[in-house]
């Protein structure tokens, strides 16, 4: 199967949100996705994010991310999110996209990459680990919610 990774445009937005919600799915929080379309598109260059494309043209996976600066480390990349669908999964796809934020953080001068894993996902903690990542289970995570 031939895919290809590219950033991703606003006329992509309808396939990401779909696999947003798809990803919400598998990690059992689908009410937490409040998220939408227009709102995707109202934050222009806000929302960043790297598809997985078939040569069908179908988005089978996504990684967003966004820049940080960490008061401890400098610059550096915050891969929010990585999901490929269920029916693209053991292809390789997650591999790409991720390949894709490391010589992103690379290219930028970043001196980090971060991002999370639930701990139930046994299988994305190896995934991870496989690059070399170090998987620190000491912080959690704190949400406040603004609206």
């Amino acid at each position: 199967m031939s895919i290809s990774i590219r950033k991703a445009n606003q006329q992509d937005f309808p396939a990401i949100l779909s696999l947003i919600r798809e990803f919400s799915l598998f990690q059992k929080t689908p009410g937490k996705v409040t998220i939408t379309l227009e709102e995707m598109i109202a934050v222009g260059n806000l929302f960043q994010c790297f598809v997985a494309e078939t040569a069908a043209s179908e988005i089978a996976g996504f990684a967003s991310f966004y820049f940080v600066y960490n008061s401890w480390s400098g610059k550096g990349l915050y891969l929010d999110d990585l999901y490929v669908s269920a029916d693209f999964r053991n292809r390789g796809i997650g591999k790409l996209l991720l390949r894709s934020i490391i010589q992103l953080a690379k290219d930028e001068h970043c001196k980090k990459l971060r991002w999370q894993v639930s701990k139930w996902n046994e299988n994305a903690i190896e995934f991870y680990k496989k690059t070399g990542a170090v998987i620190d289970d000491t912080e959690i995570n704190c949400d406040l919610l603004i609206s």
